[in-house]
C-alpha cells in the first residue's frame, strides 16, 4: 500500500494521541504522525508546514478545550488554499450533541468515525477515502 504523506491528530487527550500514532504506525499508514492538542496548535502547524501535499488527513477530536474542532474547521476553512493542505479530515468523537451535528453538516469534513480508533476503522479510511486498504497481514 502507498503510504499517505502524513497525518494529523488533533486531540487535547494525549493517550489519545499516543495510542492512535502507535496504531497508525504499526499498521505502516505513514511514516509521519503530526500532533496537536488543540485546535490552535494544528492551524498553527499547518501554517508552518512547507509541503502541499501534508497532512494528507486531519483526524479531529470534537470536543477540546480553547479552540475546538468545530471552530478548528471554521478557521481552518478560511485560511488560503495552500494551507488548507489535507484532502480528507475525519472527526473523532464519542458523543455527539445535535446542535454539533448540526453544525458539522455545514463544515467541509469527509466524515465521522467513534472513539476509540481501531484497525478496521482506518482500513475504512483508507478505502473511502485514498481507495486503499491496509496490507492483509497487518
Amino acid at each position: 500500500m502507498e503510504k499517505l504523506s502524513s497525518v494529523l491528530l488533533v486531540d487535547d487527550d494525549s493517550t489519545n494521541n499516543f495510542l492512535n500514532e502507535l496504531l497508525l504506525k504499526s499498521l505502516d499508514v505513514t511514516e509521519r504522525v503530526l500532533v496537536a492538542e488543540n485546535g490552535t496548535d494544528a492551524l498553527d502547524l499547518l501554517q508552518q508546514t512547507p509541503d502541499p501535499d501534508e497532512p494528507a488527513l486531519i483526524l479531529l477530536d470534537v470536543n477540546m478545550p480553547g479552540l475546538n474542532g468545530i471552530q478548528f474547521l471554521e478557521a481552518y476553512q478560511h485560511l488560503p488554499q495552500g494551507q488548507r493542505r489535507a484532502t480528507v479530515v475525519i472527526m473523532l468523537t464519542t458523543t455527539m450533541d445535535a446542535r454539533d451535528l448540526g453544525r458539522l453538516d455545514e463544515l467541509n469534513i469527509a466524515g465521522l468515525v467513534s472513539k476509540p480508533l481501531t484497525k478496521e476503522k482506518v482500513d475504512n479510511i483508507l478505502q473511502l477515502h485514498f481507495q486503499r486498504r491496509l496490507p492483509t497481514g497487518s
